[in-house]
């Protein structure tokens, strides 16, 4: 137990480091997380139930974005190291003031959607029949209590990662899909679907607890108070922003799932299934680069380095870059390799697997711009300019939504545009294309808002990203379209070795060519001479092997 509690306790600084313990425990969770969505699909297809279960989210995740006005880690994070700097009385003061101020208000809002929820959803599944409104709402009213219990695990989470105890922080997703799984497994047979919301709900009460015995540690347990501290209106006020954009990107899938639910039976399931999927990079490459690379962000410039602090920048949207781009080459090559082996089982039929594909396809071109947006947001912030990432944020929401609906008319049953976008993906043989008019907005408007992040990132340091960051990019891609290629290649030419109606048959054929893609990959890089294959190299080994000589300082506290 004390060797335990000193590793989820263990000090890490830089952005290396951190970065790539969050990658590997991300990537532990992901497969928790593909494990979950396989039971789902097994159990439900993409069926009126799994519809249900999704649109249920979206008032509890719209209640958390809202919540983040209070707990945002990026306005958080900077003003509580500030006070810590001034001593551990100061940040306790500010610690306790936010939690107070947080909680009252979650919960006086969270009574209030509970009451007024039956008059909200019918506009969220306006698609839907009296009956799955009714379940949506029961459904709704139980996942009220995951924002509250996340909100307040995310304050937490501010403190671990102000402290650099990114270990704790890293694990709590693994505990919240838990959480999840065990709603699927005990709890569904018991309770209906009920049981599943049920199961999001201790997966959230997991997320905080196993973040609390780190929070002992560090000594900074919050309590309620009286005494509101000041500088919780500066944590509000630099919220603000970044709450807005959140609330947003919650209302695109508000609006999304309102779209769904008048397409079809299973488009939501289909849309949030992919989504899933495609996600996976997302949380393991953008989210742990993000993250551990924000609070370094911070004090660079409360400390005045900007030189370190572009380089620092550059630093992380390069490796993102590295990561991303062939991981979206495997995903396009390897698509249906991928939906087969996580979903296709159960009650999951051959044609919710092959719209699953297409949605995963287009998913596919959206990955780099979604991974790209955790840090540039966490970079906005760091500078203290919140405001540009709320206008951007508008506009991709207005982009998904418009698109969306141009989309689904024009992929609608006997249109041009349907049957041409259905031939070129496969599924020209399935009526309901429609679906994928979701998937094609929002990585439309997902890429609209990484592109007006990065100009105006690229606006206040150009050399370093004309020297580092773009040629870094041609290199990775030129790697990337390779690694695609080959593997594509070598899934043609051995699709008649395998049994490719078993999982074992799917995965060994997918592995293979796979591996020879990203060989040929590494060879092209190592050729180019590419920067971020010999750092990623250097941090594996500083980290694996103590007695390196590159390895750097790990403290336990």
């Amino acid at each position: 137990m004390k060797r335990l509690f000193a590793i989820l306790s263990t000090v890490q600084g830089g952005v290396q480091g951190p970065a790539l313990l969050l990658a590997i425990v991300a990537f532990a969770n992901s497969f928790l997380g593909l494990f979950r969505d396989r039971l789902l699909a097994t159990n439900f297809g993409a069926s009126v139930d799994l519809d249900i279960y999704y649109a249920a989210f979206r008032i509890p995740d719209f209640l958390f974005a809202l919540a983040l006005l209070f707990v945002a880690g990026t306005a958080f994070i900077p003003i509580f190291i500030e006070r810590k700097n001034k001593g551990h009385i100061s940040a306790s003061e500010l610690l306790d003031g936010t939690f107070t101020i947080f909680t009252v208000s979650i919960v006086l809002l969270a009574v209030i959607i509970y009451i007024v929820a039956p008059y909200i959803v019918p506009y969220i599944v306006p698609g839907f029949e009296e009956s799955a409104r009714s379940t949506v709402i029961e459904l709704t009213r139980i996942l009220l209590l995951s924002p509250i219990l996340l909100g307040i695990s995310n304050l937490v989470s501010g403190v671990l990662q102000a402290e650099k105890r990114f270990v704790v922080y890293a694990l709590s997703p693994v505990f919240y899909n838990l959480g999840i799984i065990i709603g699927i497994l005990l709890f569904f047979p018991v309770l209906g679907i009920k049981g599943l919301a049920w199961g999001v709900v201790a997966g959230a009460l997991m997320h905080l607890g196993i973040q609390l015995p780190a929070l002992i540690h560090v000594k900074f347990v919050p309590h309620f108070t009286r005494n509101i501290d000041l500088d919780i209106f500066r944590i509000i006020r630099l919220s603000f922003p970044r709450t807005v954009a959140l609330s947003f990107h919650q209302l695109t899938f508000v609006v999304v799932t309102a779209i769904a639910s008048t397409v079809g039976v299973g488009s939501i399931a289909i849309f949030n299934l992919s989504y899933n999927l495609q996600s996976v990079p997302l949380i393991v490459i953008g989210l742990s680069y993000s993250v551990a690379a924000f609070p370094l962000l911070s004090e660079l410039v409360v400390q005045g380095k900007m030189k370190r602090f572009y380089l620092e920048v550059s630093l992380a949207i390069r490796h993102i870059i590295f990561w991303t781009l062939p991981i979206m080459a495997l995903f396009i090559a390897l698509r249906a390799h991928f939906v087969r082996i996580v979903l296709g089982a159960g009650a999951f039929s051959w044609v919710d697997t092959r719209l699953t594909v297409a949605s995963l396809l287009v998913f596919a071109f959206g990955m780099l711009g979604q991974s790209l947006i955790l840090l540039f947001v966490r970079i906005y912030y760091a500078l203290g300019r919140t405001r540009e990432p709320v206008m951007y944020n508008l506009a991709g929401f207005v982009v998904v939504g418009a698109a969306a609906i141009l989309f689904r008319e024009a992929l609608g049953e006997g249109t041009a545009m349907s049957a041409h976008v259905a031939n070129l993906l496969r599924i020209g043989d399935i009526q309901n294309v429609q679906v994928l008019a979701l998937p094609l907005a929002y990585v439309l408007g997902t890429m609209i808002n990484a592109l007006l992040l990065f100009i105006g990132i690229w606006r206040l340091e150009p050399t370093i990203f004309r020297e580092q960051v773009f040629v870094s990019f041609r290199q990775v891609l030129t790697a990337s379209i390779l690694i695609g290629v080959v593997s594509i290649v070598v899934l043609r030419l051995t699709d008649s070795w395998f049994d490719l109606n078993t999982v074992i048959g799917l995965f060994v054929h997918g592995a293979i060519a796979g591996l020879l893609g990203i060989t040929s990959g590494i060879g092209i890089l190592h050729f180019l001479k590419n920067n971020e294959l010999f750092e990623v190299v250097g941090a594996v080994r500083s980290r694996f092997w103590k007695d390196s000589p590159q390895a750097p300082e790990v403290e336990h506290l």
